[in-house]
C-alpha cells in the first residue's frame, strides 16, 4: 500500500483519489513531472529571469492541465509554483509541505498545497498561486519588502516592531490582522522557520478587503540550517534566545495590542493541535531522522513558551 502525497492517505497508485480531487475535480490520474530533480532544478535556473516569484530555492511555474492529467511548466500565467528537492538541503519539500499542514491545523489560512512526484521519483512541493483568479486576472499583492521601501538584498533590514504600523497604515481591519500576525509569529517560532524576511509576509486585496495574504514560505530552516538564529528579524533587539516574557508580553501584549484573553485563546489552539501535528509528523514523508528533529524542537520551543 503506498500513501498519497497530497493526503498522506494510504492509496492503491501513486495518489489517492482524494489527492487528484483536490487539485482538480476533473483529474482521474497524474503524469509524473516530466524532469528528474536534477532537470527540474536546471529549469528553475534556465527561466529564473521570467518569473515573477523569486527567491532562494529553485522554483517553476506550471499549468495544470486536468484532462491531459499533467503539469506543464510555463514561463508565464501559471497556476501553481513547483519547489524541486533542493541539492545542497535534504527534503525541502517534505519539509515545507508538513510544515503548511501543521500551520492548517491550529487555524492559519494557506493555499492549496502538496507534493507531487517527479520522473525521478522524486517529490516536489507545489502550491497554488492565490493572487490569481484566472490565467490571465491576479490580485493586487504587495509583500512587506515593497510596502517597507526595502529590496531582495535589504529584506532583512528590519525589525519585527516596524511590522505593526505597515498593518496600521494598510489593512482595512488592523485588529484582526494583528491577531493573524502574533498566530503566525508563535507558530514559526514553535516550528523553527528562521527566515521569515519581510518578502515572506505580504498583503493581499480581495473584494475591497486589504488583509494578509495567506501563508507561504513556512518551513522548519531549523532543522536544515541549524542556525543558532530564532528569527529572522529581530524582536525586542534580540533573534535568538527568545523567551515568552518577548514574545507574550512585549510582541503580543505592548506591541500588537492584544488582551490577555486573546492571547490564552491563540495558546490555547496551538495546546489542542499538538497531538495532531505528532500525528501528522509521523505520517509525513520527511526521514525518520529528520522527524525525530522535528519533534524534539517542538518540545523544546513549547517548553520554552510554557504550553
Amino acid at each position: 500500500m503506498n500513501k498519497c502525497p497530497i493526503t498522506y492517505e494510504p492509496c492503491d497508485g501513486d495518489y489517492s483519489r482524494d489527492g487528484l480531487r483536490r487539485l482538480s475535480p476533473k483529474l482521474a490520474s497524474l503524469e509524473p513531472l516530466p524532469f528528474s530533480a536534477e532537470e527540474l532544478r536546471r529549469e528553475a535556473a534556465l527561466r529564473a529571469g521570467r518569473m515573477s516569484v523569486q527567491g532562494v530555492q529553485p522554483k517553476l511555474s506550471a499549468r495544470l492541465e486536468a484532462n491531459k492529467g499533467r503539469f506543464v511548466i510555463v514561463d508565464m500565467q501559471g497556476r501553481y509554483i513547483l519547489k524541486p528537492q533542493s541539492p545542497l538541503y535534504p527534503h525541502l519539500p517534505e519539509n515545507e509541505d508538513l510544515t503548511m499542514r501543521l500551520a492548517e491545523l491550529c487555524g492559519i489560512e494557506v493555499p492549496m498545497h502538496g507534493l507531487i512526484y517527479a520522473q525521478d521519483r522524486s517529490l516536489t512541493y507545489f502550491i497554488h498561486r492565490f493572487d490569481r483568479v484566472s490565467h490571465a486576472d491576479k490580485l493586487p499583492l504587495e509583500d512587506f519588502a515593497q510596502l517597507a521601501g526595502r529590496t531582495r538584498d535589504t529584506k532583512y533590514d528590519f525589525s519585527m516592531e516596524r511590522l505593526v504600523p505597515i498593518i496600521d497604515d494598510y489593512c482595512t481591519f488592523p485588529v484582526i490582522e494583528k491577531l493573524k500576525l502574533y498566530q503566525r509569529v508563535v507558530f514559526n517560532y514553535l516550528v523553527g522557520n528562521e527566515d521569515m524576511h519581510l518578502k515572506n509576509y505580504s498583503l493581499l486585496s480581495r473584494k475591497g478587503i486589504v488583509a494578509l495574504a495567506p501563508a507561504y514560505d513556512f518551513l522548519n530552516t531549523s532543522i536544515v540550517l541549524r542556525d543558532p538564529v530564532e528569527i529572522a528579524l529581530p524582536l525586542g533587539g534580540k533573534q535568538k534566545n527568545l523567551t515568552r516574557k518577548l514574545l507574550v508580553d512585549h510582541w503580543g501584549r505592548e506591541r500588537l495590542g492584544l488582551n490577555d484573553a486573546t492571547i490564552s485563546d491563540v495558546m490555547n489552539t496551538f495546546t489542542r493541535s499538538f497531538p495532531s501535528w505528532s500525528n501528522l509528523i509521523q505520517r509525513s514523508f520527511l526521514s525518520l531522522d529528520m522527524q525525530k528533529l522535528y519533534e524534539d524542537l517542538l518540545a523544546k520551543r513549547r517548553s520554552t513558551l510554557g504550553i
